[in-house]
Parts: C-alpha cells; structure tokens; sequence
C-alpha cells in the first residue's frame, strides 16, 4: 500500500483505459488543473450522486481550466453503462489492475458489518497544471463536496 501523497510533490503518473474507448493519462493533461475524484463503484448510490454532482458543475470546472476525471476499479464496460445511464460528460477511468489505486493511496482495508475487505476510499485530488498534488480530501462526505473542490480549483 502506498503513503499518502504529499502536497507539492509531482502526482503519480498513470495511463488508463476510459470509458468510450479513450485513454486517460496524467502526461496528456499536462498543463492543465486536474480533479481525480475516486469512487468505489459505478451505479451505487454515493458514487451516482457524487458523479452526477461532479457533473452538473462541468462548465464551471472547465471555465477553471480543470479536468475532471473519476477513477474506479470497474471494468470500461461498467463505466460505459454508468456513463450512459447518468449523462454524464468527464471521462471515468477503469482501473482493474488497481495500480494507480494504489499508487494514489487510495485502496485500502476497509470493514464493513465487522467483514474486512480492500477497497476504494472515496478521496478526492486536485492536481495542479505543473502535475503536483494541490490537495488530497480523504474520507470524502458525498454531500457538498465537488462544490467544495470547485472552489479549490477557481483558487489555485
């Protein structure tokens, strides 16, 4: 399992596969301000309303010149689906192998009903237009957040 990431240090490179068939890369957004946000699977409640949160404030995030992209460990075909069913417009990158998860801190035990598993941590990471991490919101809470991340993007 990888620490945590550290503000001002250059974020993890990684090259994704995404829904629709395109490739997302940390490399191919240089530049530009990117939001990860990373959710534990597609079409479940918490992860449906922060998608279709994250969504609704695309224009905004776009006039703050930054990218959003949601990462899972769900198949392209599930994001396909996801995409499609929610209209949702920002790329979503499957991370099967769950390397950039765990590059990025983010897959972790996890217990729920007192049963232990691995799984995502909903966090989210905004990435500077130099590639470093800007800030890390760990243990995100669904309710208010991208609002919150907006802002953090419009300031930096």
């Amino acid at each position: 399992m990888a620490e945590a990431l550290t503000i001002g240090e250059p974020a993890p490179p990684f090259d994704l596969p995404g829904a629709g068939g395109e490739s997302i890369s940390l490399a191919g957004l240089k530049g530009r301000k990117v939001v990860l946000y990373f959710y534990p699977k597609d079409d479940t409640s918490g992860c449906t309303k922060e998608a279709i949160a994250f969504n609704g404030l695309r224009k905004a995030f776009a006039e703050a010149g930054t990218e959003v992209i949601g990462v899972s460990p769900d198949s392209v075909a599930s994001h396909d689906k996801f995409r499609s069913k929610y209209d949702l417009a920002f790329p979503l990158a499957a991370d099967e192998e769950k390397a950039m998860l765990e590059a990025y801190g983010v897959w972790k035990e996890k217990s729920m009903y007192g049963r232990k598993f691995l799984g995502v941590e909903r966090t989210t990471v905004l990435i500077d237009a130099d590639g470093r991490v800007a800030r890390v919101w760990p243990k995100v809470k669904v309710d208010g957040h991208a609002d919150e991340v907006l802002k953090a993007a419009q300031a930096l």
